[in-house]
């Protein structure tokens, strides 16, 4: 016995020691790891819900902002419902009772049913009352203009992530003070937080756009769409001195609350998506060249041949025989023969030089996805016509937006500038971050005394004799260019006879800019003149678009007939 209660103690003895061992490493030696191991078992890390910063015009007005909608969604753990109330929620949510069966019955506890429902499902699904089925608030975008200005803010997907436009390229700064956030959780799993304390909005953007003036674009873009049932059609405003953009539109066009509604091409962002042959308006590029070079002086006269040239083999007409020009003359009436006779005296490095100099081949580095550089073979692949055909606007592709961007340094005095969308960034705390400029606006790229020679030449456009007569602006004189170019048949191998491209970029007041702009009008029926299809558009939004700005009427032009634009087609 007495053997016995000596092991029985001895073990005992032995267990205590073992025990306070035991109790000593976990309460002192290890006493860190196992605190922490505990706190990962109490405490989770969960994703801050973090509202979109909101989308203003540059005068505060909103554009884009957050609304809430409920989410159904189904806990495992807590459901107790038959097929036949399933069967009830799917005839309310209208979602497939074979699909919601399945969510039943997989693996995860936790599954959305349908993501942002309408109020109408709410409301009958909050009187349904089911176990296991829930509603959960989850922010929505709205975009208060519904399609105005679409192409420029873009849209988001189902959980509100930028998939265009401004929304998809600005997506971290509108979300940036995202991150975790810890929360406690009970035996069940269950987490004790207020969602309230741990939500943050991200950062407002402030864009360059008005809504007045684009409001006033995308009136005139239905018009012209309407009048000479075009394919497509895109008006871009520009502030020519800092390069934001004051209006942007194209047509046809989409809905970004319900994006999907519509097809790949309303929502193409044909401003900086679709390059083209600009035709005339490319002409700016020779008539620059040859004014810096020295080559030729605004009252030479200029032989053009009776409208005809022979270039590298092939024959070039002038839509409208011309005689002796002056250069003056020859941009006035949009001589081609003219044009390429002066563009033969720069040579085709220089007149490479100077095409590159305005930024053409080249992205402008606009703040939107989706920008293409449009089409620029270097002198080297240029073939014996090219020096007839480039001049006067084929053989190179530009888009809308590399156009009004060479026309606004015209309009400006010469200076480079880049487009930009984005005004400035504030913060969630009212800190405002301005946006940089890619140029200060400083870098001279054209001498003044080809500037004054420049807007005269392009004012001369606009008045009697010129080819856009319908661009005038009652009491403002008007600078710019008419285009009308061939879209190139791909299946027939050569120019369409029935498909134009037809344009007019400009600025108003020639002398002291408000802004910049070009109508492009792809496939009118009808009309096939820039000056006649595009002037127009121009004129009615700089008329209205002068009025909402205050700029007064500088001066009170002549009374001059209205007629058709003579303006010329390149043939190859």
């Amino acid at each position: 016995m007495n053997k016995r209660f000596i092991v029985v103690y001895g073990l005992i003895f032995v267990g205590f020691f073992v025990l306070i061992g035991r109790l000593f490493d976990i309460m002192v030696i290890k006493h860190d790891k196992f605190v922490k191991k505990s706190e990962n078992q109490r405490m989770a890390e969960v994703d801050v819900q973090v509202r979109r910063g909101i989308i203003v015009d540059r005068l505060g007005r909103r554009l884009a902002v957050n609304l809430e909608d409920n989410s159904v969604y189904l806990d495992k753990t807590n459901y107790n419902e038959s097929d036949k109330r399933l069967q009830e929620v799917s005839d309310v949510i209208g979602v497939s009772f074979n699909d919601l069966l399945a969510q039943v019955r997989g693996k995860k506890n936790f599954v959305w049913l349908k993501r942002k429902i309408p109020i109408e499902e709410t409301e009958k699904l909050s009187q349904m009352r089911l176990s296991g089925i829930g509603l959960t608030a989850e922010p929505k975008r709205y975009y208060s203009l519904g399609s105005m200005a679409a192409h420029i803010i873009g849209f988001v997907n189902i959980d509100n992530k930028g998939l265009e436009g401004i929304e998809s390229f600005y997506d971290k700064e509108l979300v940036e003070h995202g991150g975790k956030y810890t929360v406690e959780k009970d035996a069940r799993g269950n987490t004790f937080y207020n969602t309230n304390e741990n939500e943050r909005t991200g950062n407002t953007l402030m864009l360059t756009i008005d809504q007045g003036l684009q409001y006033i674009v995308e009136k005139e873009l239905d018009d012209v769409m309407d009048k000479w049932h075009a394919a497509a059609a895109t008006v871009i405003m520009m502030d020519p001195y800092t390069g934001e953009i004051l209006a942007l539109s194209n047509r046809p066009t989409f809905d970004p609350n319900s994006p999907g509604k519509y097809g790949p091409a309303a929502r193409r962002n044909r401003a900086i998506t679709d390059f083209y042959e600009p035709g005339s308006t490319f002409k700016i590029v020779m008539a620059t060249g040859v004014l810096e070079e020295n080559l030729t002086k605004p009252d030479e006269k200029i032989d053009c041949l009776g409208g005809s040239i022979e270039v590298g083999g092939k024959r070039i007409k002038d839509a409208h025989p011309h005689g002796v020009l002056t250069f003056m003359e020859v941009i006035q009436k949009s001589s081609n023969v003219g044009s390429i006779r002066l563009a033969m005296r720069l040579g085709k490095q220089r007149l490479y030089s100077y095409i590159k100099k305005f930024g053409f081949g080249d992205k402008t580095g606009i703040d939107l996805p989706g920008e293409v550089a449009g089409r620029l073979r270097n002198p080297e692949r240029w073939s014996g016509v090219s020096i007839g055909c480039i001049p006067i606007g084929q053989e190179v592709a530009v888009t809308p937006l590399q156009m009004v961007t060479a026309y606004s340094m015209v309009a400006n005095g010469g200076f480079r500038i880049a487009p930009s969308l984005v005004k400035e960034i504030v913060t969630a705390d009212g800190a405002v971050h301005p946006m940089p400029k890619k140029y200060d606006g400083t870098e001279r790229i054209i001498s003044q005394k080809t500037i004054d020679i420049l807007k005269n030449a392009f004012t001369m456009v606009t008045q009697e004799g010129g080819t856009a007569t319908f661009a005038k602006v009652e009491g403002n004189l008007v600078a710019g260019k008419t285009g009308t170019a061939q879209i190139y048949d791909r299946a027939h191998g050569g120019y369409s006879h029935t498909d134009f491209i037809s344009s007019f970029v400009g600025f108003v007041p020639a002398d002291k800019p408000a802004f910049a702009m070009i109508v492009v009008v792809w496939k009118p029926r009808g009309a096939i003149y820039g000056g006649v299809v595009a002037g127009p558009v121009f004129k009615n939004i700089a008329t209205k678009a002068l009025t909402y700005l205050n700029v007064p009427k500088e001066e009170k032009l002549k009374n001059t007939t209205l007629v058709v634009a003579n303006e010329s087609i390149g043939h190859n």
